[in-house]
C-alpha cells in the first residue's frame, strides 16, 4: 500500500470514530433535555392546578363579600326606613 492510500485509511477511521463518539454524546444531550421538559411540564401541570386552587378561592371571597355587600345594603335601607318613621 501506498503512504497516502494508509493516510487516507487512517484519517477516515478516525473521523468515523469521532462522529460515532458525537452521535453518542448527541443522543445523551437530547436524553437530558427530553427529562428537562417532563420535569418542566410536570412543574406547569402543578402549577395550574394551585392557580385552579387560588382561582376558586378568590370566587369564593367574591361571593363573601358580595353576601357583606348585599346585607349592608338592607341594614343602610331599614336603617333610612326608620328614620322616616321617626321623623
Amino acid at each position: 500500500m501506498d503512504a497516502v492510500q494508509l493516510t487516507i485509511i487512517a484519517v477516515t477511521f478516525i473521523l468515523t470514530i469521532l462522529i460515532v463518539f458525537l452521535g453518542v454524546q448527541v443522543w445523551l444531550i437530547l436524553k437530558e433535555v427530553r427529562i428537562s421538559l417532563q420535569k418542566m411540564n410536570k412543574m406547569l401541570d402543578d402549577f395550574g392546578k394551585v392557580t385552579g386552587a387560588v382561582g376558586e378561592t378568590a370566587s369564593g371571597m367574591s361571593g363573601i363579600v358580595s353576601g357583606i355587600k348585599a346585607g349592608l345594603s338592607v341594614f343602610t335601607a331599614l336603617r333610612k326606613q326608620k328614620e322616616g318613621n321617626d321623623e
